[in-house]
Parts: structure tokens; C-alpha cells; sequence
């Protein structure tokens, strides 16, 4: 077997990890789907049973639709099962990939424990609370984080290098303030899409009135929060994304891809605002939100990577130097 760190590390870990990722974008996908369509009741407050079942017979369409969100939600969780037994027997003991690994399966766990939550306390439907917002807003966290934690594990079984933030000098900051920033866009986007489904607008002003009415519903109130911090942290993050070529040649490609995305995302919500928030575009907006993410990943594992890549490269070529120059004759002259 190649070295752990080296390009040709696990190949076949590295594609099923990518392959795992994928698997678990289409189930994030779907459970948006579920909230959308007012599913999220369709087994009651029953899990993992649904409505009592463990196959419900004759089910409505909401059934089955939250009834598909759980078996794929439990096909991903066994792909990750999975990347954990691939990684335990691909790599030796202390590899950050087996790491990795096993936080993707914990963090797969607690996503499933905190579904299991919002069914069982039956903050699905209709329900307008709080409570259900800040379980959505906690949900999508986790849920970006499961995505870090698999993308990174992707990529270090591919041989990309470790992240060195304490190397990243200044512009760790900027990269944590970007990081942050997305986070808070994807939370305060969960609580705004939640508003758009219990409180459809008819139109356009309807939608800003009730925005700006200090008498609307809480998450009506709140809906202005979302494109705050797309707007702030989608100018930040577009602007690393350009820069990112100049501080590190390696993070050109990446640093493009996240440039582009975040102009797609301000150009999907932008549509999505003007057409009322269609289930189509809800779930193309968080399709996009959710691959700009994995992209904010790459970007950073190439630009902390990197560091650490080129200082070994810089050493080496110091000892090689130092090297040949205790190797030439001394001047016999002098």
C-alpha cells in the first residue's frame, strides 16, 4: 500500500467517501421536500415505526414521502457505517481518515436523533413554534457540519494534507469569519423557509409587509434575518473565493468554484423571492446553498493544506541546500 498521505492513499476509500457524500446531499434534499410538502406527520409521531408500522399499509402520500425520507436516511447511515469499516481496514491506527470516520458517524447519529426529535414532539405540519424553529436551525447546523466532516474525509483519503489553521497566519479570521458566516446564512435560511411554508404570501408586498408588520408571526419577523447575512457573508466569501489564487496557487480552482456558486445562490434567491418561494426553487436553493458549503470545505482544505504542503516543500529544499553546499570543497586559496 502507497503511503497514507501520498495522492494514491485508498483510492477506492476516497470514491466510495465521495460516493457517500452524494447519497447524503439526495437525502437532505428529500427531507426539505418533506418539510415543503407538509409531510413531516405523514407516520405520526411514531419512530422509528411509522404510525406503528413497520411498513405502513395503505398509506397516504404524505406517508410515503416521510416514510422514503427514513429508509434512505437509514441507506446513508449505513453508507457511513460503512466508510467507518473501509477506513478502519484501508488505513493504520491514528490516520486522520478513521478520525474522520468515526465523527461522520457520530454526527450521522445525532442527525437522526434530532429528526427523530422533531417527529416525536410533533414539531412537524403546522406547528409554528419556536421550539420548532430553533430544532430546524440546530438540524440544519448538524447538517452542515455532517457535510464538512465527510467532504474532508473524501479528500484525506484522496492524500490531501492535514488543515493548519495555526499556520493560516492573519487570514485564519477571514476563512472562520467566512465559515461562520455561512453557517449563520444556512440556520437563518431553515427559519425563513419554514416562515414561507406556514405563511404563504400571495404576493410579492404581501411577503415584505409582513416582513416589516411588528404584529406578523415571530418566524415572519425573522425572515429578514436570512438575506442579511447572504448578503454580508456572501461578499466575503466571494471575495476569498477571488483571492484565493493569490495567497494560494493550489486554491485557484476551488476558490473560482466558490465565487461562482455564491453568485448562482444570489441569482436562485433572488428568483425564488420574486416567484414566492416554489417547492422547486426551495429545493434548488438549498441544493445550492448545501454544494457552495462543500465547496467553502474544498476551499479551505486547499488553502490550510497547502501550508503545510509548501513549508515541507521549503524545508526540504533548505536541507538539500545545506546539504550540497557541506559537500563543496572548501577554497584552498583562501
Amino acid at each position: 500500500m502507497p503511503p497514507a498521505d501520498s495522492p494514491d492513499s485508498a483510492p477506492r476509500l476516497a470514491r466510495f467517501a465521495w460516493f457517500t457524500v452524494a447519497a447524503n446531499l439526495l437525502v437532505i434534499l428529500w427531507g426539505a421536500f418533506v418539510r415543503a410538502s407538509g409531510s413531516g406527520a405523514g407516520c405520526g409521531n411514531h419512530w422509528p415505526l411509522c404510525n406503528g408500522e413497520v411498513v405502513p399499509p395503505s398509506p397516504t402520500l404524505a406517508t410515503v414521502i416521510e416514510f422514503t425520507h427514513r429508509l434512505t436516511s437509514g441507506v446513508a447511515l449505513l453508507l457511513v457505517v460503512a466508510l467507518v469499516v473501509g477506513a478502519r481496514r484501508a488505513l493504520p491506527r491514528g490516520h486522520r481518515v478513521r478520525a474522520a470516520a468515526w465523527v461522520c458517524l457520530g454526527v450521522m447519529i445525532l442527525e437522526a436523533l434530532i429528526g427523530a426529535g422533531l417527529v416525536r414532539f410533533e414539531l412537524v405540519a403546522d406547528n409554528a413554534s419556536m421550539a420548532r424553529a430553533l430544532t430546524l436551525g440546530a438540524h440544519l447546523l448538524n447538517t452542515l457540519v455532517l457535510l464538512a466532516a465527510l467532504v474532508l474525509t473524501a479528500l484525506w483519503a484522496g492524500g490531501a494534507p492535514p488543515l493548519r489553521w495555526r499556520e493560516a497566519g492573519r487570514s485564519r479570521w477571514l476563512l472562520g469569519l467566512g465559515t461562520v458566516g455561512l453557517i449563520l446564512v444556512g440556520m437563518t435560511g431553515a427559519i425563513a423557509s419554514l416562515g414561507d411554508t406556514l405563511f404563504p404570501a400571495r404576493t410579492l408586498a404581501e411577503g415584505l409587509a409582513q416582513d416589516l408588520d411588528p404584529t406578523s408571526h415571530l418566524l415572519l419577523r425573522l425572515r429578514v434575518l436570512h438575506p442579511t447575512f447572504a448578503v454580508a457573508a456572501g461578499v466575503l466569501v466571494l471575495w476569498i473565493g477571488m483571492a484565493a489564487a493569490r495567497w494560494r496557487v493550489e486554491a485557484a480552482a476551488a476558490g473560482r468554484r466558490v465565487a461562482g456558486l455564491v453568485l448562482v445562490q444570489w441569482a436562485v434567491g433572488l428568483t425564488a423571492l420574486a416567484l414566492l418561494v416554489p417547492v422547486p426553487l426551495q429545493l434548488t436553493h438549498l441544493l445550492v446553498a448545501d454544494l457552495l458549503w462543500m465547496a467553502w470545505v474544498v476551499l479551505l482544505a486547499r488553502l490550510l493544506g497547502a501550508q503545510s504542503g509548501s513549508a515541507s516543500r521549503t524545508s526540504e529544499a533548505t536541507a538539500r541546500a545545506a546539504s550540497m553546499s557541506n559537500t563543496v570543497p572548501a577554497d584552498s586559496s583562501r
